[in-house]
């Protein structure tokens, strides 16, 4: 559990440099050192014995229940929360999502899960899910307040993407928080694109925040990381249900993850101008026919990215105009400075073609041709538009 409440108020890129680095930890270095650990030895038996009785977070007990290289990423990650109870650390983003919703949900619930969620999310609740007796019903992303016409009596909890990670709708997340906490149902929201230094999720009534680490909170494409943040009610339910399904996150992982936290505010700068620079400039090429970056007012639900996020991160799609997909093969395969690969948030420019359609329940859009979606890394954006429009000019002769 972070102490976020006795610190003073400070911007966010003073809080990623100084948040989890309790002196205890860090021994009078800057950074804390990677702590490797299984067993712990005790000095006698009483002190064993207070061990299996007492809270052992943030207290040496044994390797599962973490060392202070994990304590001080997740303390840091609370701290950018205000108003949480704790964060706890996963192996990845997918394990995240999991724990959150094993943690919230039994057999015999339904789930309220947004149409635009992650592949995997949608995999998890009509796979896991769904063997074990938990039903879901899918949503309109922009659905908000209306939400409340759709909860029922068996359900239980509703999940967010805020923007969707492939269609990039924002979701009226105040409005929806409000009417599932009136029912007594809880939300869950994946925070990953705009991460909490866009958008603070506990602020707006959400009772768990997950982050995919692996994307902008490690930022350099090498370690795996997931994490989910809870309010103090949901806490205890987070931390024992993590800890019974013996979740645990590499020592090693969480230092590469500290380590990118330190310049995850200034990174995001640069992400979120260069991306907005290359998506204007899409918006303006005939081969182009739409652009999805919550930051351009024809993005569905802009005008609740303007209320609600202080700020964009590097990822977005666009259509074509028209084409095949071998002529949009052709667009991404030409590229030099962007990468073909799943993922993003690091320093690295990525191109994916991307089928919404295929992973939509409720809200199929209609489209003018194949997606493309950009993943805007720290190269130089001159470089990269003159990539993107040797990429379009292919395109066009391909079309």
């Amino acid at each position: 559990m972070s102490d976020n409440a006795d610190h003073p108020a400070v911007g966010d890129a003073t809080r990623v440099v100084t948040a989890g680095r309790r002196p205890e930890w860090t021994g009078g270095i800057v950074n804390p050192p990677v702590w490797r650990a299984s067993t712990i030895l005790y000095d006698n038996v009483a002190d064993l014995r207070a061990g299996v009785v007492g809270d052992s977070h943030h207290r040496l007990f044994y390797g599962r229940r973490g060392t202070p290289t994990q304590w001080s990423l997740a303390d840091a990650l609370c701290e950018l929360e205000p108003g949480s109870g704790g964060t706890f650390l996963y192996p990845s983003g997918v394990a995240a999502v999991a724990a959150a919703l094993l943690a919230v949900l039994s057999p015999g619930d339904e789930l309220l899960l947004v149409d635009s969620a992650y592949d995997p999310t949608r995999a998890l609740a009509d796979g896991l899910l769904g063997r074990m007796g938990v039903a879901t019903r899918y949503y309109d992303p922009l659905i908000g307040a209306g939400i409340a016409d759709l909860i029922g009596d068996r359900t239980r909890a509703v999940f967010l993407e805020s923007p969707g990670s492939l269609t990039f709708e924002i979701q009226d997340v105040p409005a929806i928080a409000a009417a599932a906490r009136a029912r007594g149902c809880v939300t869950l929201l994946d925070n990953t694109w705009a991460t909490p230094l866009h958008f603070r999720a506990i602020e707006h009534g959400v009772d768990l925040a997950v982050l995919a680490c692996t994307k902008y909170v490690v930022g350099h494409s090498d370690a795996m990381l997931g994490s989910v943040t809870a309010t103090l009610a949901l806490w205890p339910r987070l931390l024992s249900t993590s800890r019974q399904l013996g979740q645990v996150a590499s020592p090693d992982d969480c230092w590469l993850a500290s380590r990118g936290l330190r310049t995850m505010a200034i990174r995001l700068k640069q992400h979120e101008a260069s991306a907005l620079r290359i998506a204007r400039w899409l918006e303006t090429r005939p081969e182009v026919a739409e652009v999805l970056h919550p930051a351009l007012p024809a993005c569905p639900g802009h005008d609740l990215w303007r209320r609600d996020f202080t700020g964009a991160s590097g990822l977005f799609s666009f259509t074509l105009d028209g084409g095949t997909d071998a002529a949009r093969a052709a667009l991404i395969d030409g590229l030099r400075l962007f990468g073909i690969g799943y993922s993003w948030g690091g320093y690295e420019s990525l191109a994916l073609p991307v089928d919404p359609h295929r992973y939509r329940s409720v809200t199929k859009r209609p489209q003018a041709g194949p997606m493309v979606r950009l993943q805007i890394g720290l190269e130089d954006p001159d470089d990269l538009l003159a990539d993107l429009e040797a990429g379009l000019a292919r395109f066009a002769a391909a079309r």
